[in-house]
């Protein structure tokens, strides 16, 4: 057996009789009882039996077969993987924010609703917006909050038949997602050949659809990396047809320090905390998508919400007489732990390196994509944002694919860009350094890089056959999606079957 038991699973452990502890008999008077019959399963759990130390051993091995940004450069592009600074986790650990509940007394926890306070105020400056709710859990969450506010403006003003939503294809695949979840109907605007929007193709579906159109939504930078330079031009298109104007915060870091999407003509956004404020990301969880709306908006904003009192110097939680708000999306205030880390990094940084991220972003991702394009294809060439995309080796004769790519560069301790996303290109490779990362983690990335794509000259097999020194081979991918086995009874089963 592996000494570091890697391979081996907690019931292949398992010794019949083993516990991992001795506690002694509890004979303080108290009575006890059974599990009623009604709350028993049917089926006697299938639980390991190993003693402590096994155990610990087992978990913390699987824990050393874990990639994080803690542990390497991790390029994930579109997702934002930055450093999440120790402080952050230092202070949302302290007892009296950790233990605080959400039903306790008001007037118990003025402190929690002065930072909630705070936060919607500096995201509000950031984004050039009058005001933000806190309340939704996730990005997506965000843009169906957005998208419910917008449609409770248009039910407001008397127009229900606006249910059209102008989306581009290089978007977000959760911006037609909640569109349909919200009830709108998806019309598809098309891009140009450097993936910004076709104005005239826009121009087009606003004359067909005008009094139908609900809102645009577009993320800017978009999922190339690319600014989207007509943005006042689109903006008037969709303002003078009656829309709204939706901003997709996800791609916002280049953004800070650089401009404000409320000053582009934007109404409704949500903001990734998780990715543009470092707090964890990635495992479907915790988000946070706080929406922001302009002037003349803000009654439309979800409930509950925090109400500031000057006369008596206090926060209170209102939910009555919000006549023309979207409604609840959740309830409290999302993620706490999220929120007070986003704000522990803004107040952190302050409004002088706050104002570097978005150029430091730019920076890396420019020096990378220009470092490569002569061994990678670039579809799309000039300045890009915080990321940028390759559709795989500028060399196609080898044969070697963006997959075997990704999976080289495990070998060399590097997680994988984004790959195969967005769908404009065959072979993409997504990059996203963020502007955390120094020149020398970035030169180590880039040589790698260089050398796989001689590698793949050399000896295509090589990589086609990757990764090798990971504990696990490569994965069949399209099997693991089909036939998923997660639980060890299913595994015994299908062993048993074979």
């Amino acid at each position: 057996m592996n000494n570091r038991l890697y391979g081996n699973l907690i019931f292949e452990l398992s010794k019949s009789g083993r516990k991992g502890y001795s506690l002694p008999k509890y004979d303080y008077g108290f009575h006890t009882e059974e599990l009623p019959e009604v709350l028993r399963r049917k089926q006697e759990a299938e639980l390991p039996e190993c003693d402590e130390l096994t155990v610990v051993r087992h978990y913390t091995n699987l824990s050393h077969n874990n990639f994080g940004v803690n542990d390497g450069f991790y390029p994930l592009g579109s997702c934002t993987m930055k450093y999440n600074p120790i402080i952050n986790e230092e202070i949302a650990n302290i007892d009296t924010f950790a233990n605080i509940h959400p039903m306790q007394p008001v007037e118990t926890c003025q402190p929690m609703l002065k930072m909630y306070s705070d936060l919607q105020r500096a995201l509000a400056e950031l984004t050039g917006l009058s005001e933000f709710t806190l309340n939704p859990c996730a990005g997506a969450h965000g843009e169906l909050t957005g998208l419910m506010i917008i449609c409770a403006y248009h039910r407001k003003n008397g127009q229900l038949d606006r249910k059209k939503v102008l989306i581009p294809d290089s978007a977000h695949g959760t911006n037609p997602a909640s569109a349909a979840v919200c009830g709108l109907d998806v019309v598809e605007v098309k891009s140009l050949p450097d993936g910004t929007v076709d104005v005239e193709d826009l121009q087009s579906l606003v004359s067909q659809h005008g009094s139908e159109i609900a809102a645009m939504m577009m993320t800017n930078p978009n999922t190339l990396g690319i600014f989207e330079r007509n943005i006042p031009t689109i903006a008037k298109m969709i303002h003078d047809c009656g829309g709204l104007m939706y901003y997709d915060g996800a791609n916002l870091n280049p953004m800070l320090g650089e401009c404000r999407p409320g000053d582009m003509g934007f109404d409704v956004m949500h903001i990734n905390l998780h990715k543009t404020f470092s707090t964890p990301h990635g495992g479907g969880g915790p988000g946070s998508g706080p929406v922001g709306v302009r002037a003349g908006l803000e009654e439309l904003l979800p409930t509950p919400r925090i109400i500031f009192h000057e006369e008596s110097n206090c926060y209170s939680i209102e939910t009555d007489n919000m006549d023309y708000s979207m409604g609840s999306i959740g309830n409290f205030f999302g993620n706490y732990g999220v929120m007070l880390k986003a704000y522990t990094y803004i107040l952190s940084l302050g409004k002088t390196q706050l104002k570097m991220v978005g150029p430091l972003a730019t920076l890396n991702a420019n020096y990378i994509k220009e470092s490569l394009k002569d061994v990678y294809e670039l579809p799309i060439d000039g300045v890009c944002k915080h990321e940028f995309v390759f559709d795989g080796l500028k060399d196609k004769s080898t044969g070697v694919t963006t997959m075997d790519i990704a999976k080289r560069l495990l070998d060399y301790g590097y997680h994988a860009p984004t790959i195969y996303f967005p769908l404009l290109f065959h072979e993409s490779l997504m990059i996203e350094p963020t502007e955390s990362e120094s020149k020398e983690t970035i030169d180590g990335f880039i040589e790698v890089m260089r050398k796989i794509a001689q590698e793949a000259i050399d000896n295509p097999e090589l990589l086609k056959s990757a990764p090798h020194t990971t504990p696990i081979g490569r994965v069949d991918d399209v099997l693991a999606a089909k036939h998923p086995i997660v639980t060890y009874r299913q595994l015994v089963a299908d062993q048993n079957q074979a």
